[in-house]
């Protein structure tokens, strides 16, 4: 019997999915600029054909996490730290307007303190320091969520996408800044202060004080190194990196 070719459903899936674990393997630091590998490799490592790691790759290359060699497989490309930095002010200006809706009521009508995404936010960040997660991966999905969470509540699903498309592509940056211990305590300390001024509508200084949060962020950004990024690769994983890498 003639095997029929699998429906282009599932080829789309097996896609996504390829696509789906290299970048984690990019974000989680087990493949780090400057790496080389061949489609054959990462088939095998997947366990899937070699064709949905192409298409996968393909699209990470329009993205500009690699490029292909000429008869020689693929690389991770070096950090682009222009964009990063373009697109750390690009987030500065989303947040600090989001803050400023949420603080005019200009969201919903309502004063922050009633809006139910913050109050959840408020579960996680104004928590006893007893029950803070001290796991780097854990608080940079928290830190993540924390921010989107904050444009999405603004009421402007336009920005909000906007913003998460800008999240992707610096996630890698910002993994990276949680493989040091004390940025973690800092970052509950800052959003703390942060989420309190809004719930407050306190729009200035909640402003300012998640301005100086994300430029404190950006600054870390140009001082990356390759050992950095080494260190990063080397160091133990948790159970939930395994997974997802």
């Amino acid at each position: 019997m003639i095997s029929q070719p699998a429906p282009e459903s599932s080829r789309a899936l097996l896609s996504e999915d390829a696509y789906q674990q290299i970048k984690d393997a990019l974000n989680n630091f087990l493949l780090v600029p400057g790496d080389r590998f061949t489609e054959t490799q990462l088939s095998e490592q997947l366990n899937v054909s070699r064709t949905p790691i192409r298409q996968a790759l393909f699209r990470l290359q329009q993205e500009g996490f690699v490029e292909v060699l000429f008869r020689n497989g693929w690389r991770v490309l070096p950090l682009d730290f222009a964009k990063f930095d373009a697109l750390y002010d690009f987030r500065i200006l989303i947040e600090t307007d989001a803050i400023q809706r949420l603080c005019d009521g200009r969201s919903s009508g309502r004063p922050p303190k009633s809006n139910i995404q913050l109050q959840a936010l408020s579960e996680v960040w104004l928590a006893p320091k007893a029950k803070r997660l001290s796991e780097a991966h854990q608080v940079s999905q928290l830190d993540e969520a924390f921010h989107c969470a904050i444009v999405e509540a603004a009421g402007n699903p336009a920005i909000a996408r906007t913003h998460r498309e800008i999240t992707e592509k610096i996630r890698v940056i910002r993994r990276l800044d949680f493989t040091r211990n004390p940025r973690i305590d800092t970052t509950y300390d800052e959003h703390a202060k942060i989420l309190r001024a809004i719930l407050n509508q306190r729009a200035d200084q909640a402003r300012m004080l998640i301005k100086a949060h994300i430029e404190v962020s950006q600054l870390e950004v140009r001082k990356i190194t390759l050992h950095q990024l080494e260190s990063a690769r080397s160091r133990p994983r948790t159970s939930r990196e395994l997974a997802e890498g």
